[in-house]
């Protein structure tokens, strides 16, 4: 299994049986949103749109019932047993020690998960966790157009969503805010992992080779930027950059994506 470089630098419990839990939404590819080919407008690339190929991704985040099943398949990735290298002493700490958790969040995103963690359940299911190009491609949506940078009001109303802040509990997920691909929550209520977090500043296609832009470090990258309304994306760049693979937060999650079948473009 490969890892982006900088995260390979950086270093059974009982469980309520899964039945009691609902079945989770985001787990099958009938739970898959198709993201077709097009392109996006990376945050510092000045007017160059970036393209990206066609992709799957869960319409839903994983949700905790989800990461429970997981779990329970996988119990080095419980609690208790997880190697710290894999996850700080934070990780799932709104379970309980013997791997339950509230039945009414259930249905809520799992957070405090790692990239380790995330990365290893959407193996699992044999998926990937999106690259940061695919997830701001999908995320770019509106609620009625493809681009939402061209609908009015889009983007006050992401930063209205992500302005407040997170609840004790979480809404249920699919309850929120649905875009034009029909793909849930990919604004306020949750951050969530991409596969290369640590190499944001990439503007290259997504699965291709791809450069940083070294304004970034010269503190210039507003001045690089194509968009400087999108005061989101700035805040979304700013959390991927601080965090470290084994770094888990109460309102960090994930979602998983796969690619596009053969045709489907």
């Amino acid at each position: 299994m490969r890892y982006p470089i900088a995260v390979i630098l950086t270093g059974m419990l009982l469980l309520l049986p899964a039945a009691l839990y609902p079945q989770a939404r985001g787990g099958s590819d009938n739970s898959m949103a198709l993201i077709p080919a097009g392109n996006f407008l990376p945050l510092y690339s000045g007017n160059t749109r970036a393209d990206v190929g066609a992709f799957l991704i869960d319409r839903l985040p994983v949700t905790n019932a989800d990461f429970s099943r997981f779990v329970a398949d996988n119990p080095q990735w419980s609690k208790k047993a997880v190697k710290r290298i894999f996850a700080d002493e934070a990780y799932l700490r709104h379970w309980n020690d013997d791997g339950s958790f509230p039945p009414e969040i259930a249905g809520s995103a799992v957070v405090n998960v790692s990239w380790f963690a995330a990365q290893k359940y959407c193996e699992c299911q044999g998926k990937r966790l999106p690259t940061t190009a695919e997830w701001e491609r999908a995320a770019g949506a509106g609620k009625t157009m493809e681009d939402g940078s061209k609908e009015p009001g889009f983007y006050s109303l992401i930063l209205d969503l992500i302005s407040k802040p997170t609840p004790a509990r979480l809404p249920e997920a699919g309850t929120t805010l649905k875009n034009y691909f029909g793909v849930w929550d990919m604004h306020g209520v949750i951050w969530e992992w991409t596969y290369d977090f640590n190499s944001a500043l990439s503007t290259g296609e997504s699965r291709g080779n791809s450069s940083l832009d070294n304004a970034l470090f010269c503190g210039g990258g507003s001045l690089q930027s194509g968009d400087i309304g999108n005061y989101a994306a700035f805040l979304r760049y700013a959390m991927r950059s601080s965090l470290k693979a084994s770094n888990v937060t109460k309102s960090l999650g994930f979602r998983c994506v796969k690619d596009a079948p053969a045709g489907k473009k």
